[in-house]
């Protein structure tokens, strides 16, 4: 991926687009080899260990040119070992890649970047909704006319309509989380998925490999078991729906004629001064409109054939990181949006004056407690679920640090 293009700051905006560069993949390669042979160190000299990790340094090495040797084995890992065997001594470079084929480091090194990414994705999901939940708690009570099918329909509450986004986005954050700690594992098979090189060690191996980077060690090797790729790739679909919901919803309460929402930074237009463009909400619904479409081409990818397949795990490469990027950039616009949101309760209450009116509401104030209440409800579940969370981190620092340990997924 270009470090900036024309596009970038509008369709790969934030840090996920720098968490899943060329770069990072070559680090998270890297950092698979170096993993590899220190957790071998017995099985191969302890000098040939410390010397394979010592160069496993992403500065050490050009990446175009990594790129313009993929095209002969197909793949960018082959080069880059011949790269690593030919920066140690002859007497280590026997050990370089030990027990692992291609895939394993290319899979492993996909996990990581993935699972670094969904920090950066989390963190705005998050972000937009404590700001959804600003906004509710903020609007609790402000009326505004529901609207079903387009049309006005009955009395809600905008902090109805603000919980019901809090809801969604904690929801879709909490799927991702779920992904990103049980279901990014390790990948270490050997060339057929027996871990033969390993001489009946490899599951030991493999726990000791998954460990050293914190990735989840697999019951088998997953070479063309493609459920983890896919849950990551529903997980990611899923918040993009929510994103481009919010966002639609944004789009249209800013329309001139309903007036109701204006965002803190609204765009300019060439040929039109005067208009004031929701840019924000409507760069996080053209970011997250991608997802469904890079989502089925992974789900596509799952049928792989026997031991290795031929081609339908090469076609995973570039959807998935576009997939974390599009998702990643929606998220972004989509926290600016909400933390910068400007509500009209003038226009609102014109609005709502004008449903009462056509429906003949008599009875505004039960309707407006009643979406008030339920907004506070959603409020106060979101506040008690935070402060649990808070009392479990607090026991495990009391506890002690961390042991990296990880389980079996």
């Amino acid at each position: 991926m270009p470090e900036t293009g024309l596009f970038d700051e509008v369709l790969a905006r934030g840090r996920v687009r720098e968490a899943v560069s060329d770069r990072a993949y070559l680090a998270a390669m890297l950092a698979a080899e170096a993993a590899l042979a220190r957790v071998q160190r017995g099985a191969i000299p302890d000098v040939a260990a410390t010397a394979i990790a010592a160069v496993c340094d992403v500065d050490r090495y050009d990446i175009a040119a990594l790129g313009t040797a993929a095209r002969g084995p197909g793949n960018p890992v082959l080069p880059l070992v011949e790269a690593l065997r030919a920066a140690v001594a002859p007497a280590a470079a026997e050990f370089v890649h030990r027990g692992a084929t291609s895939q394993d480091i290319l899979d492993t090194a996909t996990m990581l970047v993935a699972h670094r990414a969904l920090g950066a994705l989390l963190d705005d999901v998050t972000g937009a909704a404590d700001a959804a939940a600003g906004l509710a708690r903020a609007h609790a009570g402000t009326g505004m006319a529901g609207r079903t099918l387009l049309q006005h329909a009955m009395p809600v509450t905008f902090g109805l309509k603000a919980a019901g986004w809090m809801v969604a986005l904690d929801e879709a954050a909490h799927r991702l989380a779920e992904v990103r700690q049980t279901r990014l594992a390790a990948q270490l098979g050997g060339a057929v998925g027996t871990q033969e090189a390993f001489r009946g060690s490899g599951s030991n191996v493999t726990v000791d490999f998954a460990s050293e980077l914190g990735l989840v060690h697999p019951v088998l090797p997953w070479h063309t078991n493609r459920t983890r790729v896919a849950e990551l790739a529903g997980a990611l679909a899923t918040a993009a729906g929510v994103l481009a919901r919010i966002a639609r919803d944004v789009t249209l309460l800013a329309q001139t004629e309903v007036g109701e929402v204006v965002e803190a930074e609204p765009g300019r237009s060439s040929a039109m001064p005067h208009k004031r463009n929701p840019v924000a909400a409507v760069s996080a619904y053209a970011c997250a409109s991608q997802a469904p479409g890079l989502a089925a081409t992974l789900f596509a990818a799952m049928a792989q054939e026997h031991e290795r397949a031929a081609g339908a795990w090469q076609a995973e490469w570039r959807p998935l990181r576009e997939l974390l990027v599009s998702v990643g950039s929606g998220a972004a616009w989509l926290r600016q949006c909400l933390a910068g949101l400007t509500v009209n309760e003038a226009a609102m209450a014109a609005n709502l004056a004008r449903l009462c009116a056509e429906a003949g509401v008599a009875d505004l104030h039960e309707h407006l407690l009643a979406a008030e209440n339920l907004a506070e409800r959603a409020l106060a579940a979101r506040d008690h679920l935070h402060a649990a969370a808070e009392r479990l981190a607090d026991q495990r620092g009391a506890a002690g640090p961390d042991t990296g340990e990880v389980g079996v997924q």
